[in-house]
C-alpha cells in the first residue's frame, strides 16, 4: 500500500521533470522491481550498462541459483499492442552481450542464465505480465 503511494508520488514528480515516455518507463521499472521482489527474486543490479555502451539490462536478479536478465517494457495503453512486442532482434542481441559480460564478471555458468521480459501496462491498476525464458523463443531472431 505504502509502496504504491510512493510510486504514484515519484511518478508525478518524474512526469514534471522528464519526458512522458521516460517517466512511464521508470514507473514500469519500479513496478517490475517490486513485483520481482514479491516473487522472491533478489535484485542485484538495475539499469546495468556495459562500459562500451552497446548494451543495457533493466534489471538483473537471482531466481534461486539462476541469474535472470530482465527487460521491462511499459506502455500507457494497449492501443498499439502489448508492450513486449517492442522487443526485436537488436534488443535481444544487446541482452545477450550484457549477459555474457555479467556472467564473466560473476563467474556464472552460461547454463544458469535466463532472459525474462516484464510487460507493464500502466492502467489503473497497472497490469504486469512476466514472460519467463524468452531466450528459447528468441532463437529465431538471434543466436545467443
Amino acid at each position: 500500500m505504502i509502496g504504491a503511494l510512493l510510486d504514484s508520488l515519484r511518478y508525478a514528480r518524474r512526469r514534471r521533470e522528464a519526458a512522458g515516455a521516460q517517466a512511464s518507463g521508470r514507473r514500469g521499472e519500479d513496478l517490475a522491481h517490486r513485483y520481482l521482489q514479491r516473487e522472491g527474486f533478489v535484485i542485484v543490479a538495475r539499469n546495468y550498462r556495459l562500459p562500451s555502451g552497446d548494451g543495457e539490462a533493466d534489471l538483473i536478479a537471482w531466481d534461486g541459483d539462476t541469474l535472470v536478465l530482465v527487460e521491462v517494457k511499459s506502455r500507457e495503453s494497449a492501443e498499439y499492442g502489448p508492450p513486449d512486442r517492442a522487443i526485436g532482434p537488436q534488443k535481444l542481441d544487446h541482452m545477450a552481450r550484457v549477459a555474457r559480460a555479467y556472467s564473466r564478471k560473476t563467474d556464472t555458468p552460461w547454463d544458469r542464465i535466463r532472459f525474462d521480459v516484464i510487460a507493464v501496462l500502466l492502467t489503473d491498476p497497472p497490469r504486469i505480465e512476466h514472460i519467463r525464458n524468452v531466450r528459447k523463443s528468441a532463437l529465431r531472431y538471434s543466436e545467443f
